[in-house]
C-alpha cells in the first residue's frame, strides 16, 4: 500500500466516529496494539525531544525500506506513534520525504490535542523524516 492509501484508510477509520471521545478510544486501542519496543532501543538518543511524555523511536533499513518501531509511556501518545508507524514504516526514504501527512489534519488530530501533545506530534514527524534523510544519505 502507498503512504496515501494508508492515510486514506486511517481517515476512513476515524470518520466512523463523530464524537472525539470515541476517536480517543480508538487511539488508545491502537496504542495498546503497538508492539513493545525492545529495551535496547529505549536509549536517550531514541527519545523524541519536544514531547510531553517519553517517546522512543527507532528506525532501521531493510531491503531499501525504512522500518520504524516506537513506544511511549503515555497510552494516547502510543496511539499516535502507532498511526505514524502504520503510515510511514515499510516505505523508502524518498517516499517518506516526499509525502505530506494530510491525515493528521483530516482526522482533526492536531486540533484535539493539547498544545504540548501537538508539539510532540510535530516532533515525531520531524524525527521520522530526519531518519529518512539520514538513511537516504547513507544510500548514496
Amino acid at each position: 500500500m502507498t503512504i496515501n492509501e494508508l492515510q486514506d484508510e486511517i481517515i476512513e477509520e476515524f470518520s466512523q466516529f463523530d464524537d472525539w471521545m470515541d476517536k480517543y478510544s480508538l487511539l488508545i486501542e491502537l496504542g495498546n496494539s503497538l508492539s513493545t519496543l525492545n529495551e535496547k532501543f529505549k536509549t536517550p538518543q531514541n527519545i523524541i525531544e519536544g514531547c510531553q511524555s517519553r517517546v522512543w523511536l527507532n528506525a532501521e533499513m531493510n531491503d531499501g525500506m525504512l522500518i520504524f518501531e516506537g513506544e511511549s509511556d503515555a497510552v494516547l501518545v502510543k496511539g499516535i506513534v502507532s498511526l505514524l508507524i502504520k503510515v510511514l514504516s515499510n516505505h523508502t526514504p524518498d517516499e517518506i520525504l516526499n509525502t505530506e501527512l494530510y491525515f493528521v489534519d483530516k482526522i482533526g488530530l492536531k486540533e484535539h490535542l493539547s498544545p504540548t501533545r501537538s508539539n510532540g506530534l510535530v516532533s515525531m514527524i520531524k524525527q521520522m523524516k530526519m531518519y529518512a534523510l539520514a538513511f537516504k544519505a547513507k544510500q548514496q
